[in-house]
């Protein structure tokens, strides 16, 4: 996606106040944050410690997950573009399904989560899970490519991994805490508790605002070893982002990746890692 400077979520304006309240602010900011761990290191080694607002939970999140992607789904459904073409989305939820398998991997509680895996006709290049497992692919990415299984595996399991590493709880932590100290209180925040508001917020995170470079880090190496173990060979990942790289230059970036890490970054990444990774596609053959 393009994304412009804006207020953080748009939800709230920041007041004039005093060094004093501004302090104040910094203080609850800093003792409502906690440290998580949302995943195991496994194979991939991704174990930086993240920071969230406490009262931004993770039951919280999925429960407005859920609602967020109900509307997206319900406007799909009213525009007919919901699983239009039967192939291709049992396609898609087979690449899903072999993926899911392997989540435990990384975190033993998400093969329980109440999955949802829907596939969108439109031509934009997008795909995206939210938090609790709920994953939409646009037809465009895989049509407009012509992406292979493998390939598409990739780019699934890159959006299972910000999903299981809990990065929309990150950034709507982040976007709330910046709303503390610009708001000069933490009154303005009872919106943290609210599902509706919560959902609006994981819709911005999910559509407007990018993830940091280090979040898409992460998401690519926990994606290539999903795709191993589920048995998509991970030089695939390597393929599908020299395809991204190809639209970028041809003009047609894909809105996912409009603002993740330089192609060539993300490539000497991934390529590093392979060593680590095949063996584990070959044991899984």
């Amino acid at each position: 996606m393009n994304y412009e400077e804006r207020d953080t979520l748009g939800v709230y304006r920041a007041r004039k106040g005093s060094g004093q309240l501004i302090a104040i602010a910094a203080c609850c900011l800093i003792t409502a944050c906690e440290t998580i761990q949302t995943t195991q290191p496994a194979a991939v080694d991704v174990d930086r410690q993240q920071r969230v607002l406490s009262f931004v939970s993770e039951q919280n999140m999925q429960e407005s997950a859920a609602v967020a992607y109900a509307e997206q789904v319900a406007a799909a459904q009213a525009a007919g573009t919901l699983n239009r073409d039967r192939a291709l989305v049992g396609r898609v939820k087979q690449i899903s399904e072999r993926l899911i398998e392997q989540t435990s991997v990384f975190r033993q509680d998400a093969r329980g989560w109440p999955w949802e895996v829907n596939v969108l006709t439109s031509s934009e290049l997008n795909a995206y899970a939210m938090p609790g497992g709920k994953i939409m692919v646009y037809s465009g990415l895989i049509n407009e490519l012509s992406l292979s299984d493998a390939e598409t595996a990739a780019v699934i399991g890159h959006e299972i991994a910000h999903a299981l590493r809990e990065h929309a709880r990150e950034r709507v932590s982040s976007a709330y805490g910046q709303q503390l100290i610009v708001s000069l209180g933490a009154g303005a925040l009872g919106a943290g508790d609210n599902a509706i508001e919560l959902a609006d917020a994981i819709g911005q995170v999910t559509f407007q605002l990018p993830h940091s470079r280090e979040q898409e880090s992460e998401a690519d190496l926990i994606g290539l070893e999903l795709m191993a173990r589920a048995g998509y060979d991970p030089r695939a990942a390597i393929s599908v982002w020299e395809k991204m790289a190809a639209g970028r230059s041809s003009g047609q970036t894909p809105e996912f990746l409009s603002t993740h890490p330089s192609d060539e970054s993300r490539l000497e990444e991934l390529r590093a890692q392979l060593p680590t990774v095949l063996p584990l596609f070959e044991a899984s053959r």
